[in-house]
C-alpha cells in the first residue's frame, strides 16, 4: 500500500477503491471526490481492518448521511435485543451506527457489529474506559484512555468521537460563563469531571499527537466532539460553545498534517433562528471540515416527541450545510429506545436529510420526489407504496381506510382532485354524485 490513509491518498493523487465506491454511489466524478478528500472538505470513514464496510462518503457536495446510536447500558445490557436494533438499522439502510456500549459486553458487542456492518461504524471510546478497567473514572491513567482508544481502532471502527476541544482555557470560559444545563454531553462530562478530580489537562488534547498516531495507524476518522454542546436552546451559541469550536478549528489542522481525517460535531439544543449561522461559523472556524449534528433539537418542552422537534432542526442544519445527522428517537432525555423508537428516529431523520438534499440542489435528489408526483397524479397507488420513504405504514394506512372507489381515498372520495383532473384533462365527464363510473 503506498498510502496510510485515504486524505494521504487523495493528496497522492492516488485513487482508491473507497473513494471509487463513493464517487458511483453519488454520481460524482471520482477526481472531483479526491480533490475534496485531500481538502479535508469530505471523509470516508473506512478503518482498515473493517473489512465489511461498503463506505459511504461524508461532506460537501454529497447526499446527507445519517446516523444511528445503539448499545448495552447498565440498565438495557440484552446483547441480542440491541443486535436485533442494528439489523433493522441496517435494514432501513442507515449509513452510520454508533455503538454507545457502556456496560458488559462491550468488547463482544462491538467486534460483531463490525463484523456485520457493511455501514460505517462509531464510537465513543471514554464511555467504555470505566467497564473496560472496572476502575472509577478519576483512577482511570493517560496511557489507559489510550489504550481504550487504540483497541477500538484495532477492531475496526471507523470513526471515534474523542472531546479534545475541552481543554483548560475552555473549562474556564464554561465556569465564567453560566448555563442553564451545563454540560450536557456525556463524554464531555466525563472529561470534564476526570479533569477537575486530577486537577489535569484534557490527556486527549495534551497528547494530541499521541491519538493522531493511533488514528494516521488505523486509518481512524477523528470526530471531534462537541463537549459544549448546548443542552438547551437557553446555552446555544454562547462563549463556551463557541470557545470549543475555536479550539476544535485548531485541531482540525493539526490532524490535516497527519493525514488524519475529521468530522465536527455540533450541537445540541438551538432555536430555529441560529441555527444557520451556526453552520456558517462552524464551517469558517473549522476549515470546511464536515459536520455532524445532533439535531439541533429546536425546543424543549417535547419530551416524546423530539425526533419531530430534531427533524425540524436537522433539516434546516443540513440546508445550510451541515452534512450529517445523528438520528434523534422519540425515548429522547427519557429512556433507552426500543426498536419502534428507533425506526421512528430513522424515518424522521431521513426524511430531514433528503429535504435538505433537495434544497442543496444535491445531484438527483428530487428524482425521486417528482416519480412520487407522477404516481400520484397517476393514482397508482402500489408505485406509491414502493416510493415511500416507509412503504410498510403507508399500505398499513390505505388497508386500514377502504375507499367505496379504488381510484380514490377515503380523504375525499370521489371528489379526490387527481381523480376529477385527469377526468377532466382526458376529455371525460366526472360524477361526483352518480354512481356510475
Amino acid at each position: 500500500m503506498d498510502y496510510t490513509t485515504q486524505m494521504d491518498a487523495a493528496k497522492k493523487g492516488i485513487i482508491t477503491w473507497e473513494m471509487d465506491t463513493v464517487a458511483k454511489k453519488e454520481g460524482m466524478e471520482v477526481e472531483t471526490l479526491r480533490e475534496l478528500v485531500a481538502k479535508g472538505r469530505v471523509a470516508i470513514p473506512a478503518n482498515k481492518n473493517h473489512k465489511a464496510l461498503n463506505p459511504e462518503g461524508v461532506g460537501e457536495g454529497l447526499r446527507t448521511k445519517i446516523n444511528v446510536n445503539l448499545g448495552v447500558s447498565k440498565d438495557c445490557k440484552s446483547f441480542e435485543v440491541e443486535m436485533e436494533k442494528v439489523k433493522a438499522a441496517l435494514e432501513m439502510k442507515a449509513e452510520a451506527i454508533m455503538d454507545l456500549s457502556s456496560y458488559g459486553k462491550t468488547a463482544e458487542f462491538r467486534k460483531a457489529l463490525i463484523e456485520m456492518s457493511p455501514a460505517m461504524i462509531g464510537t465513543v471510546p471514554v464511555y467504555d474506559a470505566v467497564g473496560f478497567y472496572d476502575k472509577e473514572l478519576s483512577d482511570i491513567t493517560v496511557d489507559e484512555f489510550f489504550q481504550v482508544v487504540e483497541k477500538h481502532a484495532e477492531d475496526g471502527v471507523d470513526f471515534v468521537t474523542i472531546h479534545a476541544g475541552l481543554n483548560r482555557e475552555t473549562i474556564n470560559t464554561f465556569k465564567r460563563n453560566k448555563r442553564l444545563t451545563n454540560i450536557v454531553s456525556r463524554g464531555g462530562s466525563l472529561m470534564y469531571a476526570w479533569m477537575e478530580l486530577n486537577n489535569a489537562e484534557n490527556p486527549f488534547y495534551e497528547h494530541y499527537d499521541r491519538l493522531l498516531d493511533i488514528c494516521e495507524k488505523y486509518d481512524l476518522t477523528l470526530s471531534l466532539g462537541d463537549a459544549c454542546r448546548p443542552g438547551s436552546i437557553n446555552d446555544s451559541t454562547d462563549a463556551c460553545q463557541i470557545k470549543e469550536l475555536m479550539v476544535l478549528g485548531e485541531l482540525t489542522l493539526r490532524a490535516w498534517e497527519r493525514n488524519v481525517q475529521i468530522i465536527i460535531e455540533g450541537p445540541g439544543h438551538m432555536a430555529i433562528n441560529e441555527i444557520a449561522s451556526n453552520m456558517i461559523l462552524e464551517k469558517k472556524l473549522c476549515h470546511g471540515a464536515p459536520f455532524y449534528v445532533l439535531g439541533p433539537i429546536v425546543t424543549d418542552i417535547a419530551p416524546g416527541y423530539d425526533h419531530i422537534t430534531s427533524a425540524i432542526g436537522g433539516a434546516i442544519a443540513a440546508a445550510n450545510g451541515a452534512d450529517f445527522l445523528c438520528y434523534v428517537t422519540p425515548a429522547e432525555h427519557l429512556r433507552l429506545p426500543n426498536l419502534e423508537d428507533m425506526k421512528e428516529g430513522i424515518i424522521a431523520t431521513k426524511i430531514a436529510a433528503h429535504a435538505a438534499d433537495i434544497a442543496k440542489n444535491i445531484k438527483g435528489a428530487r428524482d425521486w420526489d417528482n416519480e412520487m408526483s407522477t404516481a400520484r397524479q397517476e393514482l397508482n397507488w402500489n408505485k406509491m407504496f414502493d416510493l415511500a420513504i416507509d412503504p410498510e405504514k403507508a399500505r398499513r394506512y390505505r388497508k386500514e381506510s377502504t375507499p367505496e372507489h379504488e381510484d380514490s381515498c377515503t380523504m375525499c372520495g370521489k371528489m379526490c382532485s387527481m381523480r376529477n383532473m385527469n377526468k377532466i384533462m382526458s376529455g371525460k365527464n366526472i360524477n361526483i354524485l352518480r354512481t356510475d363510473e
